[in-house]
């Protein structure tokens, strides 16, 4: 039995050291030697999720539907407390199956099935439930799994609307709510780079030169790469989630081949809690930033003390 115990530990010793071994930290100490810049703009783009609070959205049944109104989108789905319910484009309908599970949960509460009445107008055959992978029962609505988002903090609230590109309000109908075609977070003004656009781009990585950055990562249309100072690299975390994705897109997945010049060790993929995939550089998630207009923009440099463009070896650029 004793020697039994002591080859099970050498085994999961062995595990910790080829994962460190694939994704640990590194001495980066530029990420140390940073100084915040700007307190107001921290506030704005640190990006992180609040911690969890009394009065937060919860996974409780959502009672008695309804059909709220809303400028942009029309009519919303809303619970007995007015909450927005959404929907995530990463899940299925038929048949229903959610695959928002752990931190993805914790953002966006699963809606408990049960105790739940069609808003007033709305088809009742349009309400279902779906097991989920805990066993607990989930509130569908035309098949698509609800949720309610842990940033809105009133009735009336969509801050969830467009998320990541893949969390979108529920119309009374179980569809995206929208006026028209607008199923799609809102088109960004003139110039402005469109909300999770990275995924939408050329993903090819290379390395252009600024004249106060350096050398520093492009994407393929060749807009500045950035990294978050709150970003762990080991364990690979991002902390840009909700509404600072919609500023800070996340680079897609690209292959090391298309990265010439770049370091390719601990060349991974980052698998979101959103659904999405972001492309990290030595372990470190890469992101764009909405702010820059044209390839050349290094706008986002110094944001919030915590955003920075990055060098070919994955490290933080700090000169301003």
């Amino acid at each position: 039995m004793g020697i039994k115990r002591g080859t099970t530990l050498a085994s999961a010793a062995i595990v910790v050291v080829l994962a460190a071994t694939a994704c640990g930290p590194t001495d980066d100490k530029a990420a140390d030697t940073t100084k915040p810049v700007g307190a107001a703009a921290a506030a704005q783009d640190y990006g992180q999720a609040p911690a969890a609070a009394d009065g937060a959205p919860g996974t409780g049944p959502a009672g008695q539907l309804a059909a709220a109104p809303n400028d942009q989108l029309g009519s919303v789905l809303t619970d007995s407390a007015g909450l927005t319910l959404y929907r995530f484009d990463k899940d299925t309908a038929k048949p229903p199956k959610s695959n928002c599970d752990g931190d993805c949960a914790k953002t966006w509460p699963a809606v408990a099935a049960g105790d739940v009445t069609a808003a007033s107008g709305m088809d009742p055959a349009l309400l279902g439930e779906v097991v989920r992978t805990d066993g607990s029962k989930q509130l569908t609505v035309a098949g698509w799994p609800a949720y309610r988002y842990a940033k809105d903090a009133k009735p009336g609230d969509v801050n969830g609307q467009g998320v990541g590109g893949v969390w979108f309000a529920f119309g009374p109908d179980g569809k995206k709510a929208a006026k028209g075609a607008a199923a799609a977070p809102a088109a960004p003004a003139e110039g402005e780079a469109p909300a999770g656009g990275a995924a939408q781009a050329d993903g090819k990585l290379s390395v252009a030169k600024d004249p106060k950055l350096g050398e520093h990562i492009v994407d393929g249309k060749g807009m500045t790469v950035y990294r978050f100072k709150p970003d762990t690299q080991w364990p690979m975390t991002s902390k840009c989630v909700g509404d600072c994705v919609a500023k800070w897109p996340v680079v897609a997945p690209v292959e090391k081949a298309e990265g010439k010049g770049i370091v390719e060790k601990n060349y991974t993929v980052l698998n979101r809690p959103d659904g999405q995939k972001q492309q990290s550089v030595d372990c470190w998630p890469v992101y764009t930033f909405t702010g820059d207009k044209k390839p050349g923009d290094v706008n986002g440099q110094g944001v919030g003390g915590t955003w920075y463009a990055v060098s070919p070896d994955g490290k933080l650029i700090t000169v301003q």
